[in-house]
């Protein structure tokens, strides 16, 4: 039997990839007004975090 065999056979399997699809399109559109919005200062400020730790580690 063939793997086709036993999707056909669940009921209502052709509601998951559209859930999966509407998850993924909406995530990534979230993350795109996000990025659109935020405070430039706050992406200057998360870019440098590893230069900042590394900057204290070797002050001290």
């Amino acid at each position: 039997m063939k793997f086709i065999n036993y999707l056909e056979s669940i009921a209502g399997i052709e509601i998951f990839p559209m859930i999966s699809l509407t998850i993924f399109f909406t995530f990534f559109v979230l993350l795109t007004v996000w990025v659109f919005k935020v405070d430039k200062q706050r992406i200057i400020k998360m870019k440098n975090i590893p230069l900042n730790e590394t900057n204290e580690s070797q002050q001290q």
